[in-house]
């Protein structure tokens, strides 16, 4: 049974040991500071094997199916630990860490693997699913997004990294029209990358890139989303930015497809908070698109060097 008193008010067996053990004052000698830095690395060690049996029992709470991380808790824990995060490590080192314990942590609840979309083969989007899903976590590539979207429908992978949309793609790049059909499952946006966004250290792999799973997006306290739907061929942009905001709703970015002689001009809408299924505000654009508006889903704002 998982104890009712809440776990930051327990003393842990790693934080007990440690102050028991350690003395009130190290000699501040090479090989003092060295086993001053032995008893932390035990005490870590130690928390991070009371936090896998933790991890082990929400496994046995979570129902069965569901997608096991969540990207907007996780993108939460980051921006509190740099909140609360002082001294000389560096605050990037701190999320890589975090990023790194995540991956672990979710394959203890289940097989856990990646897709990736790397079209141009120079290893960029392998490189950023490494980077936030973790060295070893197990990783596809593929040089069509239509593949490593087809992992997430077959259940081979958990999720998938996707190049950024821009207007000018071909159509067979353009994935997230695929997600406007609403196919079962149903497969949304939950993540983008890179969530560090700023400063990147020299070699930092620079390409922005979107996370796809068959799990609607879970919101964090500071979120965007992304709405998929049809317009008129000549709707104006300026026209819908007007429709959006007497809706409420706050674009970020607009990408609109045009096809010559096209029924139809797709649309891509970036816009401020998280909006879900059923949200009001979508209603109000009905004046303006050619089929109903489709949440594809959303992310937590990457986060900077100089804020949480």
């Amino acid at each position: 049974m998982i104890p009712s008193t809440p776990l930051a008010n327990q003393t842990t067996p790693a934080i007990e040991t440690l102050a028991v053990a350690m003395p009130d004052t190290m000699p501040d000698t090479l090989a003092g500071l060295r086993a001053e830095i032995d008893f932390i690395d035990d005490a870590m060690h130690d928390l991070l094997m009371r936090r896998a049996e933790v991890v082990a029992r929400v496994g046995t709470l979570r129902t069965v199916g569901k997608v096991p991380f969540r990207p907007g808790r996780e993108a939460d824990i980051i921006r509190r630990l740099l909140a609360r995060h002082s001294g000389s490590l560096p605050r990037r080192t701190l999320a890589r860490l975090w990023r790194e314990i995540y991956a672990a942590f979710i394959s203890i609840e289940t097989p856990f693997a990646i897709a990736a979309c790397d079209a141009s083969g120079n290893g960029d989007f392998a490189a950023a699913a490494r980077e936030h899903f973790g060295a070893l976590t197990r990783l596809r590539v593929y040089r069509s997004p239509a593949q490593a979207i087809a992992d997430i429908s077959s259940g081979a992978a958990t999720a998938a990294v996707l190049p950024m949309p821009v207007e000018e793609e071909a159509p067979q790049a353009a994935w997230w029209t695929a997600l406007l059909h609403r196919d079962e499952p149903r497969i949304h946006v939950v993540a983008r990358l890179p969530f560090w966004a700023s400063p990147r250290p020299d070699g930092a792999v620079a390409v922005q890139a979107l996370v796809v799973a068959a799990a609607a997006p879970d919101a964090s306290r500071a979120d965007r989303s992304l709405l998929g739907f049809e317009l008129p061929p000549d709707f104006s942009r300026a026209r819908l930015s007007s429709v959006m905001a007497t809706a409420g709703l706050a674009p970020n970015a607009i990408l609109i497809r045009r096809t010559p002689h096209g029924p139809a001009a797709y649309c891509l809408v970036d816009v401020e908070g998280h909006v879900a299924d059923g949200d009001p505000r979508l209603a109000a654009l009905a004046q303006a698109v050619v089929a109903p508006v489709v949440v594809l889903g959303g992310y937590a704002v990457p986060v900077e060097g100089d804020r949480p």
